[in-house]
């Protein structure tokens, strides 16, 4: 593992027995950076290793869809963790008398990087509760190059990051297998057994909205990752060229996997060179995967470690998109609609009610009906700031891939964040346009209804 992953937060004086992985976005046994730290410094200290789950308070705001491919993926991970003897606990409740009961010992505390601010905010409440003689340690698992290695500051576009990030790209290809581990399991004592998923989400967490129901068409955890990425190169991505149809189910469905840390972007990057190298994919095919999967996304990340108010409408995005908002925020709109008729798919156009039904029906939406999603939401509100706050609230609370950086970046991309100004228009000013029309011209758009229709 490349040593510039590993941020140090705090030197401890090493006088515990204990070392602990701090598990919070790479749910996954293989390709984790954060994993393979924790086994290795276990095994050079010759003390015991845990593996630790810690349920945030804002875990409640989330829907039953979150919590049943979330932990579809932990329960997946404890059974793993077993057979490698390596003790897997959960806590529900991160009361101050059950941290310092599970991290009694402590010598090194080990944990995979997050990057959004409810998570931050979260981390910081948890390490207050641990002592000053811990040593602790971030691991950047969930990009190929660290955040802060890749750029020192707010990238302006793809364009100004793509170069940077290729560079470093071959230093941080780096895979390893995990090493054995030995030691005894530590008994469980607080920990969430997850068996039974349906009675744990009904009867232990009293979630404020039930509406949104598990998805039948994702299912999470590792496995399911690695058999979608199989299928994608064996059977889709030679069709790649046509992922911006809508009718076509040629994109990778991977997103919500990549969002949880099911499969790293390391892997995914591997095979496709493995697939690149046997001739099973074109290299036009395989530069455009890489295009969204390593620049588009990381350039993501760079966004909100750097603006830290990536959730606010009035820091999303760039001082000219601002400005030509303002030059047309008196345009009258054709159609108005409300939050209650957007969730409920009642506007007046097929397509976007379409993208809607999916995203609700799945928890997911076909790329380019994303992006034509969130700009009729802008055309059909009262002002920008309303409709920028319309499409966070159904990202997160529908998608299965929502709340995490690539998809804040991507509300912003609709407000002209890492984009170029357009023709001026009417209501969208310079900002870029997408209507119906286009869509007609360029795609059979029926297939994509009638795709729909049949969820």
């Amino acid at each position: 593992m490349n040593k510039n992953r590993i941020e140090k937060l705090r030197e401890g004086v090493e006088e515990g027995k204990l070392v602990i992985y701090w598990m919070r976005s790479a749910h996954r046994i293989n390709d984790n950076h954060a994993l393979l730290r924790a086994i290795k410094l276990s095994n050079e200290l010759k003390v015991s290793l845990k593996v630790i789950v810690i349920f945030p308070e804002y875990i409640l705001n989330q829907t039953e869809r979150f919590l049943y491919f979330y932990l579809e993926g932990l329960k997946e991970v404890q059974l793993s963790f077993h057979k490698m003897k390596i003790n897997f606990t959960v806590l529900m409740n991160p009361q101050i008398k059950s941290i310092n009961e599970e991290f009694k010992g402590l010598s090194h505390l080990v944990t995979d990087k997050v990057y959004l601010k409810e998570d931050l905010k979260f981390e910081d409440k948890i390490l207050k509760m641990l002592s000053k003689d811990i040593s602790i340690e971030v691991i950047d698992t969930n990009v190929i190059v660290p955040v802060r290695k890749a750029s020192d500051k707010m990238e302006y576009g793809a364009y100004t990051i793509r170069r940077k990030l290729n560079q470093q790209l071959e230093d941080y290809l780096d895979l390893e297998g995990l090493p054995s581990y030995k030691e005894p399991r530590y008994k469980n004592n607080n920990s969430l057994m997850i068996d039974n998923i349906e009675k744990i989400v009904n009867m232990n967490f009293p979630l404020r909205d039930r509406s949104v129901r598990k998805s039948k068409y994702f299912f999470g955890g590792e496995l399911e990752a690695v058999n979608r990425l199989k299928f994608f190169l064996e059977k889709k991505i030679r069709f790649y060229s046509e992922r911006n149809h809508p009718g076509e189910n040629v994109t990778s469905s991977l997103s919500p996997y990549i969002r949880f840390g099911y499969i790293s972007t390391n892997r995914i990057v591997h095979e496709l060179r493995n697939a690149l190298n046997t001739n099973k994919i074109k290299k036009i095919d395989y530069d455009s995967f890489i295009e969204q999967l390593f620049v588009r996304r990381e350039l993501a990340f760079n966004f909100v470690t750097y603006q830290k108010n990536y959730d606010v409408f009035e820091y999303i995005t760039e001082p000219w998109c601002y400005q030509t908002m303002k030059e047309h925020a008196l345009d009258k709109r054709d159609y108005i609609y409300s939050l209650s008729d957007l969730e409920n798919c009642n506007t007046h156009d097929k397509y976007w009610n379409s993208s809607m039904k999916e995203m609700k029906k799945t928890g997911y939406m076909h790329n380019y009906m994303r992006m034509y999603w969130a700009k009729k939401i802008i055309e059909w509100t009262n002002n920008y700031k309303e409709a920028f706050e319309y499409t966070i609230y159904l990202n997160n609370k529908y998608f299965l891939d929502g709340n995490d950086p690539n998809s804040y970046t991507g509300v912003a991309w609709n407000y002209g964040r890492h984009d170029r100004p357009w023709i001026e228009r009417k209501i969208f000013g310079k900002l870029r346009y997408m209507n119906s029309k286009g869509l007609e011209r360029k795609f059979d758009m029926q297939t994509y209804i009638d795709f729909v229709n049949k969820l």
